[in-house]
């Protein structure tokens, strides 16, 4: 299901894909809005930059996001303080602050036509249980001396609240045509744009790095992974510090007059609004059904949940698209940005937005791109990419090591639940043939897809996902195609194939 912004856009993010070996100063391993924009900065800096991407540029999780451009990261501001300090809290708001200036900027000197606009932000609730969460925030931003916040019980909601923190001067914007004119900028400065092409390795040999593509290679002194999730595994260990969170959203033409302003309820099930621009016509984007990536669901718990939203609002509204979203979470909450590893010098990531990644990655470019120049952001002890300090969230860590080593070696030894005949059409799941595990999937034809339900990232068991119709990872969030085709990292090699009827 293509997202509201690819099918918005009247250009084709696509570039030629890398046909030969090539040496520049820095190569971008991922062409999201965080790669694209460490391009921009370092090309205006007159740095020699490659960009490859395996898709399209900004096709994945940039052009599946809700595209809220906000300080306002839940509430957050409290936790921040209570599990750093004020300095820090007050460290990060004005890093975000920061990036949504510095977007605003580079929108206005590239004269880039994005549907931007400022709105205020607000956290809200309809629950007086939960009023006091809100006012807790209140207090917690108050204390940080951010000028722009304040308690309001009325919004542009069409349903009554209890009580909103509220975030003035906020944005949003159209983000892939955004990344348009990021990329008209990175190629007039010479940068060199490459897409459907996946990158397998990284190595370090001497003073420089080699990426090696599946059939070339590219020569720099920097490289920056920026492929939304680390898909190199040793050195840098993501893998066990990161899990991914998958979000729904649909598109619908309300057939009303809307509201201005971005809003998100504070707790769970969280449904997340905003407006979008479809031909002079204002659009309602309603985003929910936050589970983890690999976990099973449902249409009811996942776009039916958000259609049922709309219609009790709107009943003659008509969803005109849907889509799904994921992104990397760290398990302090705080994204990973700097070095890759302490062993890689000159080898950079930014992972881990938690689903706020355009203030986010903005911040992670210029701390990045920071570091290549020689000058030091004051912000970068915050991301610090190689912290080893204490878990903040046990129980999550715990979470990630038991569903790790159930689709690691417990799962695998489990007896498929369902046999071949039990699958209906147009669904799929995992059954046992000759003692191996095979994941089937039968289209609405009853044509089958037969794969081996391993992931080719580190050998965990996949999940059905009857949603969205693909093979997920409970681990670290890989995704396939019922075909078995790669679509989400950090696994870049397809799935086995072991029939397709024809």
């Amino acid at each position: 299901m293509e997202s509201f912004w690819i099918n918005s856009l009247n250009k084709n993010l696509e570039y030629d894909k890398l046909e030969d070996n090539q040496e520049t100063d820095v190569c971008i391993v991922g062409g999201g809005v965080f790669g694209v924009t460490c391009a921009y900065y370092l090309t205006k800096s007159g740095y020699n930059v490659t960009i490859l991407e395996k898709y399209k540029i900004g096709e994945k999780t940039t052009g599946h996001s809700t595209a809220k451009i906000t300080s306002q990261h839940g509430l957050f501001y409290d936790y921040l303080i209570n599990s750093y300090n004020k300095k820090f809290a007050k460290d990060y708001l004005d890093a975000n602050e920061e990036a949504i200036s510095n977007i605003k900027d580079i929108i206005d000197n590239e004269k880039i036509s994005c549907d931007f606009e400022y709105q205020n932000n607000y956290i809200y609730t309809t629950s007086k249980e939960e009023l006091k969460d809100i006012k807790k925030e209140v207090s917690a931003v108050e204390s940080l001396g951010f000028q722009n916040c304040e308690f309001v019980t009325k919004t542009g909601l069409p349903f009554d609240i209890k009580g909103a923190i509220c975030f003035k001067h906020q944005a949003q914007f159209n983000p892939l045509k955004y990344l348009c004119g990021l990329c008209k900028s990175i190629t007039s400065n010479n940068g060199k744009i490459y897409t459907n092409t996946t990158v397998i390795d990284v190595k370090q040999e001497n003073d420089y790095y080699i990426t090696y593509t599946e059939n070339n290679i590219v020569k720099s002194k920097y490289v920056i992974i920026a492929s939304h999730y680390p898909f190199i595994n040793f050195p840098g260990f993501y893998f066990t510090k990161m899990y991914q969170s998958t979000s729904y959203v649909i598109a619908v033409d309300t057939k009303k007059t809307l509201f201005n302003g971005m809003y998100i309820n504070c707790k769970s099930p969280i449904f997340s609004y905003r407006t979008a621009k479809l031909d002079g016509k204002k659009v309602l984007l309603i985003a929910g059904g936050d589970h983890k990536t690999g976990h099973p669901t449902c249409y009811k718990d996942s776009y039916g949940l958000l259609e049922n939203e709309a219609k009790k609002y709107y009943p003659n509204c008509e969803v005109i698209s849907k889509w799904s979203t994921r992104d990397c979470i760290s398990l302090d909450k705080i994204p990973y940005v700097g070095s890759y590893s302490n062993i890689m010098p000159n080898m950079f990531v930014g992972t881990g937005f938690k689903k706020w990644g355009f203030t986010c990655s903005n911040i992670a470019a210029n701390i990045v791109v920071d570091s290549i120049l020689g000058k030091t952001n004051k912000y970068s002890y915050l991301f610090d990419s190689t912290r080893l300090k204490p878990i903040k969230n046990i129980d999550e860590m715990k979470n990630i090591i038991v569903q790790s080593a159930n689709s690691l070696l417990l799962d695998k030894l489990k007896k498929p639940n369902m046999n071949f005949d039990e699958i209906n059409n147009n669904s799929g799941s995992i059954i046992e043939i000759a003692n191996h595990k095979v994941g089937i999937y039968k289209n609405a034809e009853g044509k089958i897809y037969a794969v081996n339900p391993i992931c080719t990232h580190l050998g965990c068991l996949l999940s059905w996902n009857d949603v969205d119709k693909t093979w997920d990872c409970p681990c670290h969030g890989s995704r396939f195609d019922y075909t078995g085709k790669n679509i989400y990292d950090p696994a870049f090699k397809d799935l086995e194939v072991y029939y397709t009827d024809t």
